[in-house]
């Protein structure tokens, strides 16, 4: 048996304990449910809830560490980051992370959180071993997307109001470049080989695309069709397709990397949000807040396949492989 567990529901509570080896565990998903207070586990082989773990007050960005032992949750009202332990799936502390903390990249060797506090317009720079925040940097006006160059050197923050991405210099922490995009941008993604870097844009309606060298503008893509509202973006393995899902427009646009073309729109949940890759390429997953779930789509086939339970307000995804 892969792994044994002991599911508790205790009254209205919502309490679980959840007993066995994470270690044996396939393939799980970390929803975070923005109006549930929660983070639902799933198990993507057996298409099953398996956990569903109280975290803290409105929690939004969701990332996992490269040993994937740790899932680490933003807290909005708690201005703290939640650390799950994926052995237990259980929180184990609360990370102090400043004001209103709304998504975040952990730096490639898994040291450091990079965070973005929306009310306050700064990004955070925590220091994961002393726990604390050690250096903070005025990007735009209402923080949200951030994200990390797989070579650990820049840090996009993308600002709502100020439409633009704040370059970071990892090192210094200090903004080198701003560049205006489209309309209140979300989230962000680095191309594998970290040439490129990919902005969506909510009100906009569209994919901008920057050269991550230079830092430069060089194409934006449109997306919207009907209702279609960029939140989150996701790179293949290979490089070869972008995966954007469209919020309200309740569909994923599937991009060439090569032409900067719409491959196609696949209808998902309702309100997709977060949207995340597997590491071997062969499934996306969308985050659906309105409709509770989460979609699977056959990213050979670019259709669904399946779609299972998450919480209220589901809003972003951590796979731990």
């Amino acid at each position: 048996m892969r792994l044994a567990r002991i599911l508790l529901g205790v009254g209205l509570a919502g309490l679980w304990l959840v007993v066995g080896s994470a270690a044996e565990a396939g393939p799980r998903l970390y929803v975070s449910n923005e109006f549930a207070n929660t983070v639902t586990v799933i198990d993507l082989e057996k298409e099953k809830t398996v956990a569903t773990i109280p975290v803290g007050k409105r929690p939004r960005g969701i990332k996992a560490s490269p040993d994937r032992r740790r899932v680490y949750v933003a807290l909005g009202e708690e201005n703290a980051i939640a650390v799950i332990d994926t052995a237990k799936n259980s929180v184990i502390e609360k990370i102090p992370a400043g004001d209103d903390p709304e998504a975040f990249d952990l730096s490639p060797d898994g040291r450091f959180i990079y965070v973005s506090n929306e009310e306050a317009h700064i990004a955070s720079l925590i220091d994961i071993a002393s726990r604390k925040v050690v250096a903070t940097v005025k990007v735009g006006v209402e923080p949200e997307g951030v994200a990390v160059s797989p070579d650990g050197k820049w840090v996009y923050v993308s600002s709502e109001t100020s439409h633009t991405i704040s370059v970071v210099d990892a090192a210094s922490f200090k903004v080198v470049a701003t560049v205006l995009v489209g309309d209140r941008p979300r989230g962000i993604a680095f191309s594998p080989d970290g040439t490129r870097a990919y902005i969506a844009a909510e009100v906009g309606g569209t994919v901008s695309v920057l050269d991550a060298k230079t830092h430069k503008l060089i194409d934006t893509i449109p997306v919207l069709r009907d209702d279609e509202k960029p939140m989150g973006v996701a790179v293949m393995p290979d490089g070869k397709k972008v995966y954007v899902s469209n919020g309200r427009g309740d569909n994923v646009a599937v991009i060439d990397a090569a032409t900067h073309k719409i491959l196609q729109y696949i209808p998902v949940g309702k309100r997709a949000w977060g949207i995340a890759i597997t590491p071997d390429g062969k499934r996306a997953v969308t985050a659906n807040g309105v409709s509770e779930n989460v979609s699977v789509i056959d990213t050979a086939t670019d259709k669904v396949i399946g779609t299972l339970s998450a919480g209220k307000g589901a809003w972003g995804i951590a796979i731990v492989w």
